[in-house]
């Protein structure tokens, strides 16, 4: 009966061709893209909002891919897997690029990306016993850390009358960090049971 849904027929197999895995690759290439344009020109208030559009518009792929993945049923292992890393390329090149211009301490970037870049190991020390599928801290903490990165991006510390708009950031980047580093140690748990689990059956 192993391989056969409740009716007898095997499970439909997915393709790693499919609509939200392109999306996914499309947010990766947007990286450099978006590096560039943030490192480019950072005292200029129309290279900051273009690079930050291009940040948001990579941001809203990542909420695409997974409604249509999940809505028409085309979730990959490979999905799975990359969708977390084209994520964790895109706001790690946004901590760094703010910790490089001076933005934001450099401490908070070390210790985010020490989490997410450290998760990304752990999923793949871990894929032969299965796959850590995010859960709603992970996701929790992935809009936070958008919000807090979209808002540190956006030029409001070089307009008038706007610089209370940063303070607001301040406020979400450290509720986005304790929120990381939070759902970083369940996901240790998580693994750590999914290992268990897998050698005692």
């Amino acid at each position: 009966m192993s391989g056969e849904t409740s009716t007898g027929t095997p499970p439909r197999e997915v393709s790693a061709w499919n609509v939200p895995n392109a999306l996914t690759v499309l947010r990766l290439v947007m990286v450099p893209v978006f590096a560039w344009a943030l490192l480019a020109h950072p005292d200029s208030i129309g290279w900051r909002v273009g690079s930050t559009a291009i940040f948001v518009v990579a941001i809203f792929t990542d909420f695409v891919d997974g409604k249509v993945a999940r809505k028409y049923d085309l979730v990959t292992s490979f999905g799975k897997l990359a969708d977390p890393i084209a994520d964790k390329a895109l706001t790690g090149m946004a901590f760094i690029g703010l910790s490089v211009l001076g933005e934001l301490p450099w401490w908070i970037t070390i210790v985010i990306l020490v989490r997410e870049w450290g998760i990304t190991v752990l999923r793949f020390v871990v894929i032969r016993y299965g796959v850590i599928a995010a859960d709603r801290g992970g996701k929790a903490k992935t809009v936070l850390q958008a919000v807090a990165l979209t808002l540190f991006l956006l030029p409001f510390r070089m307009l008038d009358g706007l610089h209370w708009v940063h303070t607001v950031g301040w406020v979400v980047m450290v509720a986005a960090l304790v929120l990381t580093v939070l759902t970083g140690a369940n996901y240790v748990r998580s693994a750590l049971r999914l290992r268990r689990g897998s050698t005692t059956a």
